[in-house]
């Protein structure tokens, strides 16, 4: 059995590297939650790299029902082939068309298959997978074929929270919760994107990152995504770490929502008001 050590463009705990370790020994889906920006969705890539397999993506969304996953029976293009008489319309073979978990299934090698955000489906969409998820097989009532997998997809789920799964489906799967990176850690994630960044720089961005965080009435605070992004915009926009201290610039690659803004625009005026009163007064 191959155990997934990482890669390099993915850093990650210990505790979810074992968890997809044992998620793959037990061959049991990996559920995956965390804040938006942690890197759920990009686990599965990570994972598919550091394996050498094949990555699969089944985007889920509000309309997205279970059996599309299985397959999709293509009535529309069947019709317009027997009014229009272009081929043979009594193959209907030719209008069936395997759905990501069918591919994940039919395929000859092994692949990681991400369920990306199932708790955008309707409440029943996780119980109607079930029976595919234990027998690793499904059937087309058109065609009279059984899908059987030849090899168990290595399957990485995520969710956002916005619905409770069902019981049934969780007992079926190992669960890890990306906890927020603390300061150490975001450091390794910040230094695979920016290798050559400026520590000073670093420094004085992750400590305004982390006050920002702190702010318990912001609507959406800031992720891991956007903390990389502004540390583009400083970079390219040759600001220094002493800037930081006095004022936030570029502050919409941050924040997303003007009450924020505004919030912390404030706060920060008065923390450097504060600050810069208190070291005067040392002056004196």
């Amino acid at each position: 059995m191959n155990y997934f050590k990482g890669s390099d463009d993915y850093v990650l705990s210990q505790a979810l590297r074992d968890n997809v370790n044992v998620s793959i020994a037990l061959e049991r889906p990996l559920i995956v939650k965390g804040e938006p920006g942690t890197g759920k969705t990009l686990l599965a890539h990570s994972i598919a790299r550091g394996l050498g397999k094949e990555l699969i993506i089944w985007n889920i969304k509000s309309t997205t029902k279970a059996k599309e996953g299985l397959y999709v029976y293509d009535t529309v293009q069947r019709l317009n082939d027997a009014r229009f008489g272009d081929g043979n319309v009594s193959d209907i073979k030719r209008y069936i068309k395997l759905g990501k978990l069918g591919e994940a299934f039919k395929s000859e090698e092994q692949v990681v298959l991400l369920i990306d955000e199932i708790d955008k489906a309707e409440l029943e969409f996780p119980n109607d997978l079930l029976n595919e998820l234990d027998e690793m097989s499904f059937y087309i009532p058109e065609t009279g074929e059984n899908i059987k997998a030849k090899h168990r997809p290595i399957m990485i789920i995520t969710s956002n929270s916005e619905k409770e799964l069902p019981d049934p489906f969780l007992r079926r799967c190992i669960f890890h919760y990306i906890e927020f990176p603390e300061t150490e850690l975001m450091e390794e994630i910040i230094k695979v994107h920016y290798p050559k960044i400026e520590k000073n720089l670093l420094r004085e961005a992750l400590k305004r990152f982390y006050w920002i965080r702190e702010f318990d009435m912001l609507r959406k605070k800031p992720s891991t995504s956007e903390l990389i992004d502004w540390l583009q915009a400083l970079m390219v926009g040759g600001i220094s770490a002493k800037a930081i201290e006095k004022e936030i610039p570029f502050i919409g690659t941050l924040l997303k929502k003007k009450e924020d803004v505004d919030l912390v625009e404030k706060s920060g005026k008065s923390h450097y008001a504060y600050n810069t009163s208190m070291r005067t007064r040392d002056v004196y």
